[in-house]
């Protein structure tokens, strides 16, 4: 690493950690030519390969508008995005890879929506999977009534249908 003081093109490593959830490393470096110390932020590169295979860096910020689309008009909001978003970068990150497929990016934001919204995930996965036909999505529909999401399963409890059925809410979805 390069001295921003005296250009002298070595440091030595004073101290490490990592920041950002572990997706950064923060050191501290000393020159050993002025002594001076300063600091350096690592940061590991996740690329993604286009179908065109061209690679760019992976973005959040491009999965939370992906997924925005498919979201309109649901009661989901800008947290659950970046959560959402964020769960889909730790995934990738954990399979170690340095580039991944852009088809991987859709396939691992299918499950977090799932269990984020239905709906949105239905419409979705009609676009990322190319519904062509009404079968299409009676088949999903099918998989996600054969399989509930955790969401499904804790709205379907016995003390959930309790505690709408004595606030007067019918528990019947449409």
């Amino acid at each position: 690493m390069i001295c921003p003081f005296c250009r002298h093109d070595d440091s030595r490593v004073v101290d490490s950690r990592p920041v950002e959830d572990g997706t950064q490393i923060r050191r501290r470096r000393e020159c050993p030519e002025c002594g001076a110390r300063f600091s350096t932020q690592e940061t590991t590169l996740l690329n993604i390969i286009k179908r065109s295979g061209a690679t760019e860096p992976f973005s959040r910020e491009k999965v939370i508008a992906g997924v925005r689309k498919a979201c309109q008009g649901r009661p989901v909001n800008n947290d659950d995005l970046a959560l959402l978003a964020q769960r889909v970068e730790e995934t990738l990150r954990a399979s170690g890879q340095a580039e991944i497929e852009a088809q991987e990016v859709g396939l691992a934001i299918l499950a977090p929506l799932r269990e984020l919204d239905e709906i949105a995930y239905l419409r979705y996965a009609s676009v990322y999977r190319n519904f062509n036909s009404l079968a299409d999505f009676e088949g999903e529909i099918a998989l996600l009534r054969a399989v509930p999401s955790q969401a499904a399963k804790e709205t379907n409890s016995p003390a959930v249908k309790n505690a709408d059925l004595s606030a007067g809410k019918s528990s019947v979805k449409i």
